[in-house]
């Protein structure tokens, strides 16, 4: 009888590698033909993707048809969604959208800015601090009123107003 040497690390990686390489991953190039197929422009038309979804993603394969929608009012980035178990979501920006054409900022670096917080049923304000300049539609970081206020992301919704929807 043989017998061969496995070293601790061995025995430890072979299990855990083993179910990673058996899940199926989504294909790439579909979600790219479900982007142009929803925007109606392949990807580096104008309105199209700006570009092909990154190839180094892993995403787990999808069950069930992918659910694709506008992100944001002004239509310039599509959301695309595994609505089965374990589901992921992306974000594909467009190109030559709005987000494209130099915006004036609405909210500028320094600006006292309301920050309003909301969620099914409820909305939350408080004053604060921009910390970046942003137009319509951009996130930028802000900060709240008072000592120790944590950094936060929102997106401007018009001048002096940045919002932070809770899912």
């Amino acid at each position: 009888m043989m017998f061969r040497y496995l070293s601790p690390l061995a025995l430890v990686a072979a299990p855990a590698a083993a179910p990673a390489a058996a899940q199926p991953l989504a294909d790439l190039a579909a979600i790219d033909r479900a982007v142009a197929a929803f925007a109606g422009v392949g990807a580096g038309g104008t309105g199209g993707a700006a570009q092909p979804v990154d190839r180094r993603l892993r995403l787990a394969a999808c069950a069930a048809p992918l659910a694709l929608g506008w992100y944001g009012s002004r239509q310039d980035m599509v959301e695309v969604r595994c609505p089965s178990a374990p589901g992921w979501r992306i974000y594909v920006p467009l190109a030559g959208t709005a987000r494209d054409a130099a915006a004036a900022p609405l909210v500028s670096r320094g600006d006292a800015v309301t920050i309003a917080v909301t969620g099914q049923g409820f909305t939350v304000s408080q004053g604060g601090e921009a910390l970046e300049s942003g137009a319509e539609g951009a996130w930028i970081k802000v900060r709240g009123a008072g000592q120790g206020a944590q950094v936060l992301r929102g997106r401007v919704l018009r001048p002096g107003l940045v919002g932070i929807d809770l899912p």
